[in-house]
């Protein structure tokens, strides 16, 4: 497990997280699977720009336990009594993939909370994520292939950045080796795609949120996304092979208003890598700050 994070307790039960940065607050609400160690690496840029980072496990990641809120509107509760616990009264939010249901779910029913929310590759209405084939399970769902997965990342990281992006999106060989070029030439895109990789490959402690949360997603009826006030920012890579941009077009068409940026032929990490991802990361910085 990551070091560096500490439990609070909050009114809804124990929290993991982590901060980094200073400035205005920003929630940083990662994906599936995730934990605290991936929403710091998502929010580094905010740190860059001004911005205090507080990045939570949700519940069955790391060490949250998902006894701390297992349903959507639970766990959107508890990133309030975190804030809270931390004397945080309004925050700026950034929510990636399977973060998106619990960041909306926030803005709905505490809204006073939520300065701004910058949505990437978020999940927005049921969606059923797959179990992936028979190789994929073997390696990211045992402990053998985990081992594997993390021997890769630690002494072949070239290898594993591209086999990241290559499951992440939809890319040509062509595509695939200049993204791949391009990440590995910047540090923090490559700090950014090596912290997915081991998140990936840490099945053991996070197995409890992924389960939860394929059961939530699939089992999602509607967020009540025509209620969010305040400001959102879509962000959504053409080429995504994991949330498809058709949650970022329902998204789109239920809130009452938001601004939009289509990645073209981004994957799923494409506010993080891609040739426009700092003009994107500089119109949620933007957003956050107004």
């Amino acid at each position: 497990m990551p070091g560096g994070l500490r439990t609070v307790e909050t009114a809804r039960g124990p929290v993991e997280v982590g901060t980094a940065g200073a400035g205005p607050p920003v929630l940083v609400i990662h994906g599936m699977p995730g934990g605290a160690d991936q929403a710091l690496a998502m929010g580094a840029f905010l740190v860059d720009a001004g911005f205090e980072v507080l990045a939570p496990s949700r519940p069955g990641y790391l060490g949250t336990p998902l006894g701390s809120g297992a349903s959507i509107d639970e766990q959107a509760d508890l990133h309030a009594a975190l804030l809270d616990a931390l004397g945080h009264e309004r925050v700026g939010v950034l929510a990636w993939s399977g973060g998106g249901p619990s960041a909306y779910r926030l803005a709905v029913r505490d809204p006073g909370r939520v300065r701004a929310l910058v949505a990437a590759a978020a999940v927005s209405g049921p969606f059923d994520p797959g179990k992936g084939s028979l190789d994929e399970r073997l390696m990211l769902d045992t402990s053998a292939g985990n081992w594997v997965l993390r021997f890769l990342a630690h002494h072949a990281p070239g290898a594993t950045v591209k086999s990241t992006l290559q499951a992440e999106g939809d890319l040509s060989h062509h595509e695939l080796r200049e993204l791949t070029r391009q990440a590995l030439g910047d540090e923090r895109q490559t700090d950014l795609v090596l912290a997915m990789a081991r998140a990936a490959a840490d099945h053991a402690h996070r197995h409890e949120g992924i389960a939860n949360d394929r059961a939530a997603f699939a089992a999602i009826d509607d967020l009540e996304l025509g209620a969010v006030s305040a400001p959102v920012l879509l962000v959504h890579g053409t080429a995504d092979a994991d949330v498809p941009p058709a949650q970022t077009d329902h998204a789109e068409s239920a809130l009452p208003a938001a601004e939009r940026i289509d990645l073209a032929r981004g994957t799923h990490l494409a506010l993080w890598v891609h040739p426009d991802a700092a003009a994107a990361q500089a119109q949620a910085v933007a957003l956050l700050r107004g």
